[in-house]
């Protein structure tokens, strides 16, 4: 085997043994990895699937919140959430009128501190298989199920569930959840 060959084929096995510890770290949403040295506000610009949730939050005002210290746990609705909503809903919350709902809302997805799937895990065993977790808006979610295959209910009883869980932020971490949750 010549020195060339070598090489490539140890650089092969290390690409290997490397790249799966990486995905890990970086996990990909909306088509790009979110970097944990990157706060909720700037990896989340970054995903295809949120450019929704990132226009609500600028119309909301909220962006030097979520770029902020934090921690946050974010419960984040993609696109296609968004889109599930009654017609012309987001176009009216997006509206200036309408900031007060549109905070309302967006502020019901964060929860203050770094809730992990693990840490939820427990407080879901403990709550005899529900977790009740209070916003930052001020009313409840609860979450239930295990690992990464957690469901988050609203106060008007409807379910969305987490399709890709412990998504970690230098400020929090982010559960990607495939509906938009509804306070009281």
């Amino acid at each position: 085997m010549t020195k060339t060959k070598l090489l490539s084929a140890t650089a092969i096995v290390a690409l290997s043994i490397i790249a799966p510890g990486i995905a890990a770290n970086d996990p990909m949403v909306g088509g790009a990895a979110m970097y944990d040295s990157m706060n909720i506000i700037q990896n989340a610009m970054h995903s295809k699937d949120h450019t929704t949730l990132v226009a609500a939050v600028k119309a909301g005002g909220l962006v030097d919140t979520l770029e902020g210290a934090g921690p946050f746990t974010v419960f984040a609705p993609t696109n296609e959430a968004f889109a599930a909503l009654p017609s012309g809903t987001v176009d009216t919350l997006l509206k200036p009128e309408n900031k007060p709902m549109l905070d309302k809302i967006l502020t019901y997805h964060v929860v203050p501190g770094r809730l992990d799937s693990m840490t939820l895990d427990r407080q879901i065993m403990d709550g005899g298989g529900k977790a009740t977790l209070t916003t930052v808006q001020g009313d409840m979610l609860t979450v239930s199920g295990s690992g990464k295959h957690l469901m988050v209910t609203d106060d008007k009883g409807n379910t969305a569930t987490v399709t890709i869980a412990d998504v970690y932020q230098s400020n929090g971490v982010i559960f990607v959840v495939d509906k938009v949750l509804m306070p009281n």
